[in-house]
């Protein structure tokens, strides 16, 4: 099979899903967007003063954007969960940027090797079904956390035209899965419908989850939690297909 025969449905939200097609297009393959979340800031949410705190933990990009948008500060230094968060963070202009790899508890491990415990606590900024795991880990290593939950990510109620129409006539379509959320999503809006010649490829094992029990012919999973990993198994996908 030519990989041109090939669709690609990135299930990313925006602004990481046309990123996220244009480097598919760069690669020569035909790419349909599926959003299956949306960000919605939440502007209620306090944080503490930026002089009240010792550094910034992003555990995504979207969290960089949305702190950004209300603050002008750029001093403190930053933790990030992997590349594409820590380039979202140099593009917007922070003095300091600390680059990890792997997921949150990756980057708790991270931290305590390359910090010392400091007076004043960390913000961890993120969506809001995000607390819990990071803060329980850097507590455990003697790091004071303040959680700001700064948005948050609603599902998709409908599937593109498109797609829809793409699924509907049975087409050989590869599913990019970059959350499990977003997995539980598509998951929901696909149950009633044939994805035997759909091949789904995830971030990372939860991201899988969601789709185990469909009717997807595979499910390849990236090794590293980032995009990079993400397309390294795609590469993998295409070639078992085009063979």
């Amino acid at each position: 099979m030519r990989l041109a025969d090939i669709q690609i449905i990135v299930t990313r939200a925006e602004p990481g899903a046309s990123e996220t097609v244009e480097r598919l297009k760069a690669r020569g393959l035909t790419a349909s967007l599926a959003p299956m979340l949306s960000l919605v800031e939440l502007p209620d949410s306090d944080m503490p003063d930026p002089s009240d705190l010792s550094g910034v933990v992003f555990t995504s990009a979207n969290g960089v954007r949305t702190y950004t948008a209300r603050r002008s500060d750029r001093h403190l230094p930053v933790w990030c969960v992997g590349p594409a968060t820590a380039q979202a963070a140099r593009n917007e202009g922070f003095d300091t940027v600390h680059e990890s790899a792997g997921n949150a508890v990756d980057l708790a491990h991270f931290i305590a090797a390359r910090a010392p415990s400091p007076s004043l606590p960390l913000l961890h900024v993120a969506n809001a079904a995000a607390a819990g795991t990071l803060q329980e880990k850097l507590k455990s290593q003697g790091y004071r956390t303040v959680f700001a939950a700064l948005y948050e990510m609603r599902p998709a109620i409908s599937l593109p035209e498109q797609v829809a129409k793409l699924l509907d006539q049975n087409a050989r379509a590869i599913i990019l899965l970059h959350s499990e959320k977003g997995a539980r999503a598509f998951a929901a809006l696909t149950k009633a419908r044939e994805l035997a010649n759909c091949t789904g490829v995830a971030i990372s094992e939860r991201a899988s989850t969601p789709l185990e029990r469909s009717n997807l012919s595979a499910i390849y999973t990236a090794d590293t939690p980032n995009e990079d990993g993400l397309f390294a198994a795609l590469e993998i996908a295409l070639a078992t297909l085009s063979a």
